[in-house]
């Protein structure tokens, strides 16, 4: 996931992401010009490292392997901060989900807490791969069960998971 939050610490996450990793562009406050030449950057690089981009949006240009939190070509993603809402989203078309909030995250202060047991509830709900957010990190996902994988910000950006 990004967000401005990152600044030139984007460039360092996306060599930090394995191939076959993605991105989930979401510069939401970036003026929409610099969002597009943003966009258009993470796109050159992410090609280059075997990684997926998934805009948020419709103001990125053009790229991108699918779309987030909307309907559009190619992979559908969505998040889900319950069992009720990861089953709406798949009857919708979301190839995988994003369940959050895990644990507690400065993305998103205040929101609340799914919590372990909750969202392994979510994970084993839905029949697409279920990726882990909020307040994450490798040594958190390790102790996660039914989670095809993880994301996060800060972990990626070279700061705390919360």
């Amino acid at each position: 996931m990004t967000d401005e939050r990152l600044g030139e610490r984007l460039w360092d996450a996306l060599e930090r992401l394995p191939r076959g990793g993605g991105v989930v562009f979401r510069h939401y406050a970036t003026p929409v010009e610099q969002r597009r030449q943003l966009f258009a950057r993470v796109v050159r690089v992410a090609r280059a490292r075997g990684l997926i981009v998934v805009r948020a949006g419709d103001w990125c240009g053009p790229g991108a392997d699918g779309v987030h939190n909307r309907r559009g070509r190619g992979l559908c993603t969505a998040s889900a901060h319950s069992l009720a809402e990861a089953r709406a989203a798949v009857r919708q078309g979301a190839d995988a989900l994003f369940v959050s909030a895990v644990f507690a995250t400065r993305s998103h202060p205040g929101e609340e807490i799914l919590g372990v047991r909750a969202a392994e509830k979510v994970a084993r709900g839905v029949r697409v791969p279920v990726i882990a957010l909020g307040g994450m990190d490798a040594t958190r996902f390790r102790k996660l069960r039914g989670f095809y994988g993880w994301a996060a910000i800060d972990a990626w950006g070279g700061g705390k998971a919360n």
